[in-house]
């Protein structure tokens, strides 16, 4: 049979659009896969916005159920001098503090020498706070520059630089201590008589040697309310509970005022982050469930019996009675709207918070015997969100089903290219035959016609 290279050439006959319509009647055999597939992602990706609300919601409960967010202080500063940070620790009161002195780091000068000048061989010791260490000058670092290089690579705490002053001499080394105060000082020696006279420096003789001090040592002075404080350093912890000073300037006379007050506005905004990250996990709950009968269109977890097992968790952990002053959320103004939601009456939770914050306390954070409203509904949330909980579980089952539906995909594509392969050889087959058949037809019909031709002479 002749070779046909396109389908319908040979016949005439329009097998190629044939072909289509088979490939297209056996393609439809994919569409319900197709359609499941679309439904279980879609139920992924709902489950998937639950989850995120959940975790607000968990995030929001998590800092209700550390009693240190009920402890916020709000800080004011009144002047210039220092600038205060405070954990939860710090107490609420008013402090004035003098800023006596700032801490600073030592820095020594040597005498000055010519540019690419030649150092002594020998050895240095060097000493500062509790570091000490040693750099052996030879042949290949005698100079300043190989001493500096040398003093940097020890990182124990000096700093080298080489500073030119324009004179006839004009090379100076310059050594400063890395960390500020008094105990902090640079002491320096060699037993090569030549390199003690250049570098040499002892505190307790400061002249004796070419080796200068031009910035001393010295330790922050400082009171607060009238105490008085010494720090090695400008960043000073401890001196005040819960309170870290950052001294920037001196103030003597004219003492900067620290107020510490609690701050009852941040107390009720995490509250306030608590009962929105509840509303919100409403609003996604309402919309994954709802069903609007004009159109039909319906959530993508309408009747799942995960969502509904979630429901009821909720809805018995924020039933949650307490054994402290306040039993319930609506005892402190919170309370259940008709649509689910939490509503604050702000007049009832501010007076809650200023009154009886160990109340308001005690209900979300649980005391010293027993954990609160906040702790148990963390448990509820990890039973929901962890690792095996009732989201994993339906997740999982959902990722297995569509992993069985990519199987089947598969395999069905693989039945119809089958299928059309074996429609197109046979259509191929057909075609060549009725391409023979109309060329044997064409003969017959030429030898006929000359026949007559002949006959009719």
């Amino acid at each position: 049979m002749p070779t046909i290279t396109s389908l319908g050439v040979g016949s005439g006959l329009d097998l190629s659009g044939l072909l289509d319509q088979l490939k297209s009647a056996e393609s439809a055999k994919l569409e319900p896969i197709i359609e499941q597939r679309a439904n279980y992602k879609a139920k992924l990706s709902a489950f998937g916005k639950l989850e995120n609300a959940l975790e607000s919601l968990r995030e929001s409960a998590a800092a209700l159920d550390d009693a240190d967010t009920f402890q916020a202080l709000d800080s004011q500063m009144e002047g210039d001098a220092v600038s205060v940070s405070t954990d939860a620790s710090a107490m609420p009161g008013r402090y004035q503090i003098d800023v006596k002195a700032l801490a600073q780091a030592q820095t020594l000068a040597s005498g000055g020498f010519e540019e690419a000048a030649e150092l002594d061989l020998g050895e240095l010791s060097f000493s500062v706070g509790d570091e000490t260490f040693s750099i052996t000058l030879d042949a290949d670092n005698n100079t300043l520059e190989g001493l500096r290089d040398a003093i940097n690579a020890q990182g124990a705490g000096i700093g080298a630089s080489i500073i030119n002053d324009g004179s006839v001499t004009p090379q100076r080394l310059v050594l400063t201590a890395t960390e500020t105060g008094e105990t902090n000082q640079i002491a320096i020696s060699s037993t090569t008589a030549a390199l003690q006279t250049a570098f040499g420096f002892d505190s307790g003789a400061p002249t004796a040697g070419d080796m200068r001090e031009t910035v001393a040592a010295q330790d922050a002075a400082l009171s607060v309310n009238g105490i008085a404080i010494t720090s090695t350093s400008n960043h000073v912890e401890g001196a005040l509970q819960g309170v870290t000073l950052d001294l920037k300037a001196t103030n003597e006379g004219a003492a900067d005022a620290l107020t510490l007050s609690r701050d009852d506005a941040a107390i009720k905004g995490s509250i306030n982050d608590f009962v929105n990250a509840y509303n919100s996990l409403q609003g996604t709950m309402s919309s994954l469930t709802s069903f609007d009968a004009e159109t039909g269109a319906a959530g993508e977890l309408l009747g799942n019996s995960t969502l509904r097992g979630v429901e009821s968790q909720l809805r018995n952990a924020m039933g949650r009675v307490g054994g402290g002053d306040y039993a319930l959320l609506s005892n402190m103004g919170i309370s259940l709207a008709l649509d689910g939601k939490l509503e604050i009456d702000d007049d009832t939770l501010d007076g809650a918070i200023a009154d009886n914050l160990d109340g308001v306390r005690t209900f979300f954070a649980g005391d010293e015997e027993s954990g609160g409203f906040a702790a148990d509904l963390d448990t509820v949330l990890d039973s929901l969100l962890d690792d095996g909980g009732a989201l994993d579980t339906a997740t999982s089952g959902i990722d297995t089903s569509l992993e069985r539906l990519g199987e089947r995909y598969t395999s069905m594509q693989a039945s119809i290219d089958a299928t059309v392969d074996r429609y197109r050889t046979q259509f191929a087959d057909l075609d060549a035959l009725v391409s023979q058949m109309n060329s044997t037809s064409s003969y017959l019909t030429q030898q006929f016609d000359s026949l007559n031709a002949q006959l009719n002479q």
